[in-house]
């Protein structure tokens, strides 16, 4: 996974496209910040700081992270919830240690995880296959 980094005064915003599932929460909430038709397509100075962390918190993927200039990263929440949405992806936050399928470990607040087996990003979900309902 690559992640690439998008340099504010007092944010930093990370995102890997890899991760991606494009639920459009970021261009959503701020759309000054998350523009697609724009290059750079995040402009974190645009808004403030603690809008675009909140925003990117909203992520269900993880795509996205923020570090904030004096080192403050996203906190996990205090319980770790697991939801099945309705096409078989499992969306998952907490303070969690994701395990690849080559031993590789990362640290995760947030993720999307393949529910049906046929994702080409395991363990993440990346939409190429048919979970759940047939989606």
């Amino acid at each position: 996974m690559t992640r690439k980094p998008y340099r504010g005064h007092l944010i930093t915003v990370s995102f890997d496209g890899q991760r991606c599932l494009h639920a459009a929460e970021c261009v959503r909430g701020l759309p000054q910040v998350f523009d697609t038709a724009a290059r750079p397509w995040i402009q974190p100075d645009a808004a403030p700081a603690d809008e675009v962390a909140a925003v990117v918190r909203r992520c269900p993927s993880g795509a996205l992270r923020y570090e904030l200039v004096d080192g403050t990263v996203e906190v996990p929440p205090a319980a770790t919830t697991v939801e099945r949405a309705a096409d078989g992806r499992l969306v998952i936050r907490g303070d969690l240690r994701i395990r690849a399928a080559d031993g590789s470990e990362t640290a995760e607040v947030r993720a999307t995880l393949c529910g049906c087996g046929r994702s080409a990003n395991q363990p993440y979900c990346d939409h190429s296959g048919v979970c759940g309902d047939g989606h």
